[in-house]
């Protein structure tokens, strides 16, 4: 598989088979995240990983799923992510993580797709219940959420502005999201 395609395959996937993910499927994943870069190779990310359907259950009631196909409510019972990477801010070493959440996360999900598995990064969480749940201590912050499984949902790419429609689903449920075309993307300056 070349790079394209992984990346052609790492998509935003909200419902999965209720394959059961193994613990070390996602340390292989985590083990994926130290090799990624780090601004200052200040290396602050902590991660949670769940994988028992006790864990999960306490995580996804604080996640919110996919806001442009409102009023979807996010993935039913039986089509729930199988397991989870909570990426976490220790901030006894630094504050500064925006950039190292997102390659780290980015990873995570590429690392995923060459295992036949898909995700989704989810920011939108209610901080104050998840940390509740999780009884995490008070030096960690909650960054994202990377929801993990065995993908039962089709994404196709389409040429178009997320301006107009940020993504949706067809009749048939088949997800759609629209990426930009090239010419949108490039900027060119006279003189330059």
């Amino acid at each position: 598989m070349t790079f394209s395609d992984l990346l052609r395959r790492s998509r935003s996937y909200r419902r999965f088979h209720q394959e059961p993910l193994e613990e070390t499927a996602l340390v292989e994943l985590l083990e994926l995240t130290r090799l990624c870069p780090s601004a200052a190779n200040r290396q602050p990310l902590k991660y949670l990983l769940a994988w028992r359907p006790d864990q999960n259950d306490k995580i996804f009631p604080h996640l919110r799923w996919a806001a442009a196909l409102a009023p979807w409510p996010g993935p039913a019972e039986g089509e729930r992510p199988t397991g989870y990477i909570v990426i976490l801010g220790d901030t006894r070493i630094w504050r500064r993580w925006d950039w190292d959440c997102g390659i780290v996360a980015q990873t995570v999900l590429l690392g995923a797709a060459e295992r036949g598995l898909g995700g989704c990064m989810i920011g939108s969480i209610d901080h104050a219940s998840l940390r509740s749940a999780l009884n995490l201590p008070d030096h960690l912050e909650i960054l994202m959420a990377v929801a993990l499984g065995k993908p039962s949902e089709t994404v196709v790419l389409e040429d178009g502005s997320p301006d107009e429609r940020a993504y949706w689903r067809d009749d048939s449920d088949v997800h759609h999201v629209p990426k930009r075309p090239f010419a949108e993307l490039r900027v060119e300056l006279p003189g330059f």
